[in-house]
């Protein structure tokens, strides 16, 4: 590795390194800005052609909910290149009494309605119950309220991610109140060809056990529907439209933590009716290895009405390490070989990824190098010609 530049601006740090001739940015790192770590990243480009980034800002530890955290956010304006100094766009405070460490909020989901312009960032809120974990025990549980379950929250723009409406709780509107938990699945949310609003969401039903789908709106963010789940015993899903108009949920299997045979792989479904029913596709288990992590899933159109998909997660049965961005020209029925690229031979996590403009592709990830660093791609090092 070898070090390039270090700009200085009055509202953002940039570190531009090399390493292995392939470029990347820092965003942040362990201990920037009064934060002990920053995790779980979404990207998105709003239709003003501005990334956004939202993530956890973890002040006191690297360990997840229960803790003091807030949903954070960072924003380019020239494609990458520099990032705002990041500010918390979801702090539930000291809440009813209760200290920060036990108002924590983590897992963030961005979704950019094309069609109107705003920004839906949701994620999930844990209030008292120090020591737990919403994905275990009594960490989360039935019911609707603070002190039963934990809350899903969401927060909106209306300027270009400049600034941001108070918390809203859609707990009632979202969650049975049968089930342990619901919340969004964190990355990115799409807005479909046909205009429908559509989040990837997760949950524990009313056995506690984890599973997968999504919610979806027709009117512009109105009301929302909560689709039939997809899988069980999975988490962290992905959402793309294919090429027929159907929706693809990728989603990170957790029966993937002892399968290390050829059937280790994603958890992969398909639907044409919005969630009603459910069928498996091709590539389901076998075709995208993990060590069971969260993984980021995008769809991409040409100007020859070409579709593409990209995918990225560290690709290893048995470890989070080589951070690799993939593509497939047949709505991911084959992923080949030759047509990934590798980013981080020692590391990578959690990732998500935008299109910086037609001919570039955006990711930014957990790396070995930082927190959280982001890497531009051009779709001709995939042999393509957009």
């Amino acid at each position: 590795m070898r070090f390039l530049s270090i700009l200085l601006f009055p509202q953002l740090l940039l570190v531009v390194l090399v390493a292995d001739d392939r470029r990347f940015v820092v965003i942040h790192k362990q201990g920037d800005f009064g934060c002990h770590t920053f995790r779980i990243p979404g990207l998105a480009k709003t239709n003003r052609g501005t990334l956004l980034a939202v993530f956890d800002m973890r002040y006191e530890s690297r360990r997840d909910l229960q803790g003091h955290m807030d949903i954070g956010l960072s924003r380019s304006v020239d494609g990458g290149e520099t990032w705002s100094k990041p500010h918390p766009i979801m702090d539930m405070g000291e809440h009813g009494g209760l200290p920060q460490s036990q108002n924590g909020c983590s897992d963030p989901n961005i979704l950019v309605n094309t069609k109107t312009g705003e920004i839906l960032v949701s994620a999930l809120w844990s209030h008292g119950r120090p020591g737990t974990h919403q994905w275990r025990g009594i960490g989360s549980g039935p019911g609707y309220s603070l002190e039963e379950s934990s809350q899903f929250m969401m927060v909106r723009s209306k300027d270009d991610g400049k600034t941001w409406s108070k918390p809203e709780n859609w707990t009632r509107r979202v969650k049975k109140p049968q089930w342990f938990l619901f919340a969004p699945a964190p990355g990115n949310g799409i807005t479909t060809s046909s205009g429908v609003l559509v989040i990837p969401s997760q949950g524990r039903d009313q056995r506690g056990d984890p599973f997968s789908n999504f919610m979806w709106s027709r009117d512009q963010g109105k009301t929302w529907t909560i689709s039939e789940k997809a899988r069980t015993n999975t988490t962290e899903s992905a959402v793309v439209e294919l090429s027929d108009g159907s929706l693809m949920l990728n989603m990170r299997d957790n029966r993937n933590r002892t399968d290390k045979s050829q059937t280790n792989g994603r958890a992969v479904s398909v639907t044409s009716d919005l969630g009603k029913t459910w069928s498996l596709h091709s590539s389901d288990h076998g075709a995208l290895p993990e060590p069971v992590c969260m993984a980021s899933l995008l769809g991409h159109t040409l100007s020859n009405g070409k579709t593409l998909l990209f995918f990225s997660n560290p690709n290893s049965k048995h470890r989070r390490e080589r951070m690799t961005v993939r593509i497939s020209l047949d709505d991911g029925k084959t992923w080949p070989v030759d047509r990934s690229i590798l980013l981080d031979q020692e590391g990578g996590a959690y990732s998500s990824m935008a299109m910086v403009d037609e001919r570039t592709l955006g990711i930014l990830y957990e790396s070995s190098r930082a927190d959280l660093v982001f890497q531009k791609i051009e779709l001709v090092e995939f042999g393509l010609q957009p």
